[in-house]
């Protein structure tokens, strides 16, 4: 696909920091920086839009991302279809978000998320 970013870098033909390659993935570093500096997407070398496409391959990538995993003691792995569910390249990618305690990373499904938010809302009220 020409227009996929995605497709782009795992032909060679667009920058990515790279930081492991699989003959059927790629795990690279999002140009954001992301949300902590061990944050990487996992992607399939095919173009394949979302997790619900195409269970093959979204297998495969998941089983890479647990190969990432595996090194690390605590993460979150993350994927999206749509742009209902922030979806934001139409190309399949699993981020692995290394964490720990008290890094003040919150998701929305968490008291974390709930204590930012009453904080926020707090501080504009």
């Amino acid at each position: 696909m020409k227009t996929c970013v995605f497709c782009a870098i795992a032909a060679g033909e667009a920058a990515a920091v790279i930081v492991r390659e699989w003959p059927d993935a790629l795990a690279i570093r999002p140009r954001s920086g992301g949300v902590n500096g061990g944050h990487v997407f996992v992607l399939p070398r095919v173009h394949v839009q979302d997790a619900g496409t195409d269970p093959v391959v979204t297998v495969a990538v998941m089983r890479r991302a647990a190969e990432l995993m595996a090194d690390l003691p605590a993460a979150n792995l993350i994927t999206s279809k749509g742009d209902a569910a922030t979806q934001s390249v139409l190309h399949l990618h699993v981020h692995v978000v290394p964490r720990e305690a008290g890094d003040g990373l919150p998701l929305p499904w968490t008291p974390q998320h709930a204590a930012r938010a009453a904080a926020q809302n707090g501080a504009t009220s």
